[in-house]
């Protein structure tokens, strides 16, 4: 195995710098073209995991194909601080993802959900101004409430009500089942008159396509229900990413002492 590990880490490197290229050109594009607030968002992620990856995977590449040990060196310092990074974030995200589940509503299909059921730090993050503007933004291009009233505006009150809709969709397009709307369509219901609630998202809900329920604590929350399912996913990818990472890493230092073997004889 230690035979073949330059070989090997070159090949992998090499893969890793192709990839690297395609992503550092989506960020650049996105930089240049992007029109809205999501598309903007993504644009320096994109560049900066792009950038990395083309340093490392030229590093890697070079330092064990050509036989440099100090660049092999440096490969392997990055790569474990990479994966103690790596570590850290899959352990941070199963800390603030163990909070927070749906509460199950007598007679409906779907759940709601609280934000003060989630860590506080999720909470602060939506509860910034600015943070949250830039999610609204984003709910809003992604069309999520108009094609949820396109996808149901067929249902009656019944058959609304036994729908399993998802986190965001509860959260964001319709008001909190205790204000006791009344329903007329998916995003469309009525105030009764007289009403005196208690849940400041009954009085920031509007039928106004634009406005809807963005602006409440139960959208917030449907947000982070959602971000916390996606996160899950998420981690379980991370963990396969690390394992791949270490089992690299080994493989480096294998190449990094053929390295150092060759350097002395010479």
């Amino acid at each position: 195995m230690c035979r073949l590990s330059n070989s090997l880490v070159g090949c992998l490197n090499l893969l890793a710098f192709a990839l690297s290229i395609p992503i550092l050109v989506t960020g650049v594009w996105l930089s240049k073209q992007a029109q809205t607030e999501c598309e903007k968002w993504l644009e320096t992620p994109l560049m900066v995991l792009g950038a990395f990856l083309l340093i490392v995977s030229f590093l890697g590449l070079v330092g064990a194909w050509c036989r440099v040990t100090w660049l092999m060196w440096l490969y392997l310092f990055v790569m474990f601080l990479l994966i103690l990074l790596m570590l850290a974030f899959t352990a941070f995200v199963f800390v603030i993802t163990n909070k927070g589940a749906g509460k199950a509503l007598s007679n409906r299909g779907y759940k709601e959900y609280r934000l003060g059921d989630y860590s506080n730090w999720l909470q602060n993050r939506v509860n910034d101004s600015d943070n949250w503007n830039r999610i609204q933004s984003c709910l809003k291009d992604a069309r999520l409430c108009s094609d949820f009233h396109t996808k149901f505006k067929n249902d009656n009150v019944q058959q609304f009500y036994a729908e399993n809709f998802g986190a965001l969709q509860t959260g964001c397009c319709m008001p909190p089942d205790n204000c006791k709307f009344v329903y007329q369509g998916p995003t469309v219901w009525n105030r009764p008159e007289g009403g005196n609630h208690t849940n400041p998202d009954c009085n920031a809900w509007s039928n106004d396509p634009n406005v809807l329920c963005f602006s409440c604590e139960s959208c917030k929350a449907g947000f982070l229900q959602n971000l916390k399912t996606e996160w899950k996913k998420v981690t379980i990818i991370n963990i396969i990413f690390l394992v791949f990472l270490i089992i690299v890493y080994s493989v480096g230092c294998c190449a990094f002492r053929n390295n150092k073997r060759d350097h002395w004889r010479k």
